[in-house]
Parts: structure tokens; C-alpha cells; sequence
């Protein structure tokens, strides 16, 4: 059972105030006394620690400042509390407490120093985990009965079968809202056919796959960085390790495998029902039936639009299972950063499937695809 500090005003027989301080002065007890002493009114000529069994800095420096701010004798200390009170006593300290807080100027340049450096750190571990990659699929080419298939048709299930209703609804949505805000824009122009054509070359060029990785780069690209960074949270990753298991043939790999082979199925299923959903809303708004507007499709779609996007699909899907992958890995320290790491992978993904998406237009307009 703790026993806490205490403290009592008396008069001594010359009729001075004396504070006669109780229990043990130390860290853990001495929080109530200190506030109580910190705001005491009443002068005071004796501090009284006889009955004080045990005393610590913290408890020295409590006594020193009570005897120190009303000038008081102090009596009844032994002689390790005279020895810590002296101690303490030397402290010169006088100034608010806080963190030392450079000028703007220097501040900024510290800002960007740390930014820069973190950068380079950043890109040595992302150079590391690329080249764990490398050996670990090297390791599996040269010996195939390495490659976990359950794992990688669990990791297909999850980024292809399990996403097939919301990228389905969100495609056939944007293939709606494409059809429709293109035909009243050509519509000025009596050219209200050529929605067929516009829906058609931007679903299977690009809104199909660009929004398709979108959605799986916050679906699954989250996914991967969040699993993987609890395991190395609950020190499952380092327990693979002890048992001769490597975690990136284990973990990495298959979701890779899975990413690179379900995202042009994924990108060609989101395409179609963008296609369907431009001929759904062509029928109410445009008089074109239905049927119609799907038999346009394969005379105005050239094939190298469809070939376009099912190229650039496998590498949008390897970006964002590296991107996940890797932010997982790096989790260390608390929970908190699961949260973080998670948030980074997803924006990380986004913008370099952008980014690569920016790349192939050019590549494939300079190569006569545009």
C-alpha cells in the first residue's frame, strides 16, 4: 500500500509557524504536498522533515524551495537529506523550461537539411527493399517449388474477386457521367453520335485502368501495407526470420503476383462496364439503343486503344503492391505508424500511377498509339 507525503501547520512554543512534513519525500509520493505547498499564503519560520523516513531529489529540491522562498530555518533533516538539500540548492536554474527554438532563417534551413537527408535515407531503404525483391524472385525462378500459390490465389482473391462489385459500380458511374457531359457538349456541334466514340477510347485507353489502380491502390495497396506493418509490429516478421522463413518470399511476392496479374483483367472488367454504363445512359438521353451503342463500339475503338490500357495496367499493379509492400515494412515503434504508413503507400501509389500514366501517354503518342 503507497503511503503519500503530508504536511501540518503548527506553532512552536515561541509562537512561530513551523511546517512539519510527514512520509516519505520522494518522486511518487509528493505529488499532493508539493501543490499544497506551492500554494501556501501563511509565512513560514521552521520546515520541520524529522518525521521524513525517506527523501529523493525531487523531494530535496520541494524542501529547498519552501525553505528558500520564505526564508526559513530548516530542522530535523538527517544527514542524506542535508547532503541532497545541498545538492540541490547549487541549482541555479531560474527560467521557464522549454525546447530552444532557432531564428526563421535557420529554422528553415534545418527544415529542409532534415527533409533532404530524410530523403536520401529513404531512397537507401527503398534501393534495399527493390533488391530483396530481386533475390527473393530470382530465388524462385531457379527453384519454383519456393512460390507459395496458396498465398498468391489468397492475394488474387482478395485484390480481384473481392473488388469486382465496387469497381464494377464505380466504373459503370463514370462510364454514365462520361456519355452524358460529353453528348451535351457535342450535342452543340449535331455531333451527338460521337459519344459512342468518346466513351468508348477514354474507357479502354484510360479512365478503365487509371481508375481501376485508383481504387485498388486504396483498397489493396492500404490492405498490404497495413497487414504487413502489424506483423512487423508483433515481431511476426522477425519470427519468420528466426525460423529461416523469408518474410519477403513469404509476404511480398505473392501480393506482387497478384497485383500484376489481376489488375488487366481488373482494368479491361472496369472499361466494359464503363462502356455499358455510356450505352445505358445513351439510351434515355440520346435515342441510341442500346445494342447499338455496343456494336458502334467495336467499329470506333481500335484495337491498339484496348492493347493501350492492358499494357499499362501490370505496371500500375506493380507500383502499388511495391508501394504498399514496402511502407509496410517500414512500420517500427507504435501503432500509430501502422496509420501512417498506410496513409503514405496510398498517396504514394496514387501519385506514381499518375505519374506513369503521364509517361505512357507520351511513349504511346510517339510511337503512332495516340
Amino acid at each position: 500500500m503507497r503511503v503519500w507525503a503530508d504536511f501540518s501547520l503548527e506553532q512552536d512554543d515561541a509562537g512561530r509557524t513551523v511546517a512539519v512534513l510527514s512520509g516519505p519525500m520522494t518522486v511518487s509520493s509528493i505529488g499532493v504536498v508539493d501543490r499544497a505547498l506551492r500554494e501556501l499564503a501563511v509565512p513560514l519560520d521552521r520546515v520541520d522533515i524529522a518525521a521524513v523516513p525517506e527523501i529523493d531529489t525531487v523531494g530535496a529540491w520541494t524542501v529547498w524551495r519552501v525553505v528558500r522562498d520564505h526564508e526559513a530555518e530548516l530542522v530535523g533533516a538527517s544527514d542524506q537529506a542535508r547532503r541532497l538539500i545541498a545538492a540541490v540548492s547549487k541549482s541555479k536554474g531560474e527560467g521557464e523550461t522549454g525546447a530552444l527554438r532557432l531564428p526563421l532563417v535557420p529554422r528553415i534551413a534545418d527544415g529542409v537539411g532534415r527533409t533532404v537527408a530524410g530523403w536520401s535515407r529513404g531512397t537507401v531503404r527503398l534501393l534495399g527493399f527493390l533488391g530483396a525483391v530481386l533475390v527473393a524472385w530470382w530465388g524462385i525462378m531457379t527453384s519454383p517449388a519456393r512460390m507459395r500459390w496458396i498465398a498468391v490465389v489468397r492475394q488474387a482473391e482478395l485484390v480481384g474477386i473481392s473488388a469486382l462489385g465496387i469497381i464494377g459500380l464505380m466504373s459503370f458511374l463514370v462510364g454514365i457521367v462520361i456519355a452524358q457531359q460529353g453528348a451535351i457538349q457535342l450535342e452543340q456541334f449535331g455531333a451527338e453520335m460521337l459519344t459512342v466514340n468518346l466513351t468508348g477510347r477514354i474507357a479502354f485507353r484510360e479512365l478503365g485502368v487509371l481508375m481501376t489502380a485508383i481504387m485498388v491502390a486504396g483498397r489493396s495497396g492500404s490492405s498490404f501495407a497495413a497487414q504487413i506493418g502489424t506483423m512487423k509490429l508483433t515481431e511476426e516478421i522477425d519470427a519468420m526470420r528466426t525460423i529461416g522463413v523469408s518474410p519477403v518470399e513469404a509476404l511480398v511476392i505473392p501480393r506482387i503476383l497478384a497485383a500484376v496479374v489481376m489488375m488487366p483483367l481488373l482494368g479491361f472488367y472496369a472499361a466494359v462496364l464503363a462502356v455499358i454504363g455510356g450505352a445505358f445512359i445513351s439510351a434515355f438521353t440520346l435515342g441510341i439503343p442500346f445494342m447499338t451503342f455496343l456494336l458502334r463500339i467495336q467499329e470506333v475503338v481500335p484495337l491498339h486503344d484496348v492493347w493501350v490500357g492492358l499494357v499499362k495496367a501490370p505496371f500500375f499493379g506493380l507500383i502499388i503492391a511495391l508501394a504498399g509492400c514496402y511502407q509496410g515494412m517500414q512500420v517500427k515503434a507504435n501503432a500509430e505508424e501502422v496509420g501512417l504508413r498506410t496513409t503514405m503507400a496510398v498517396v504514394q501509389a496514387i501519385f506514381m500511377v499518375i505519374v506513369l500514366d503521364a509517361f505512357f501517354a507520351v511513349f504511346f503518342t510517339e510511337v503512332g498509339w495516340g
